[in-house]
Parts: C-alpha cells; structure tokens; sequence
C-alpha cells in the first residue's frame, strides 16, 4: 500500500464515521415527520365531525333568532295595538269625563255661590264689621 491509498482508506473511514453521525439525526427526522403526519390525519378525523356540529349549533341558533324576530314583532304589533286601544279610549272617554267633571264643578261653584250670597243677606249689615275690643269695653260700660 502506498501513501495514496493509506490517505484514501483513511478518508473512507471518516467518511463512513461522518455518515454514522449524521445517519442518527436523519432517523430522528423522519420519526418526527410521521408523528407530525399522524398528528395531522388525526386533526383531521376531529375536525370534521366538530365541523358538523358547529354547524348543526349554528342551524339551531338561527331557528331560535327567528323565533325571536317573530316573538319581537309580535310583541311589537301588541304594543301598536295598546297604543291606539289608549288613544281611543283617551278620546272616546276622556272628552265626555271632562266635560262631566267641568259640569259639576260649574254647579258645585253655582250652589256655593247662590248659599253664600244667602248667608250674607240673612246677617244684619252692623253685624258685618267685627267689633274690636275696646270698643265692646265701650259698649258694656254704657250701661252703668
């Protein structure tokens, strides 16, 4: 063997070290991409039934919105409906209770006014002005 070949035996051994090093890391590689591709097939089969039943969640939660823009609509004509029940009751009942209310108060001020002017003519006109004190001290020494 020449001094040739001892540098090229001595090249394909640490070649063949060098291969050994890194053929260990490639392995770990490969497992690492079989996990992640397992990792990816078993997301999938997940996520397809919980795309289902988001969307059956979703079908259902529009049902119940409908229900209630209908149940809001409804409550919405019945308000509509009290309003113009309270206008035509406000109209039909308030005008005549006024007018009643406004009747018996002109009587009751008529009545009270007619009693009160009968009272007045049943006094004595002297007796009308309040005496004051001294002077009913006037009066009842007149007498002695």
């Amino acid at each position: 063997m020449d001094v040739g070949q001892i540098a090229g035996l001595i090249a394909a051994i640490a070649f063949a070290v060098l291969a050994g090093f890194l053929i260990y890391p490639l392995i770990r590689l490969g497992r690492l991409f079989d996990q992640l591709a397992d990792t990816v097939k078993e997301t999938g089969e997940h996520a397809l039934p919980t795309l289902d039943e988001s969307t059956a969640t979703v079908q259902q939660v529009n049902k119940t919105l409908e229900d209630v823009n209908r149940i809001s609509a409804a409550a919405s004509t019945t308000a509509g409906n009290v309003g113009a029940l309270t206008d035509l009751y406000g109209s039909m009942l308030g005008k005549p209770i006024i007018k009643l209310a406004s009747a018996f108060f002109a009587l009751r001020t008529t009545a009270s006014s007619f009693f009160k002017g009968r009272r007045q003519q049943a006094q004595p006109a002297a007796s009308s002005a309040p005496e004051t004190g001294s002077s009913r001290a006037f009066h009842s020494h007149k007498g002695e």
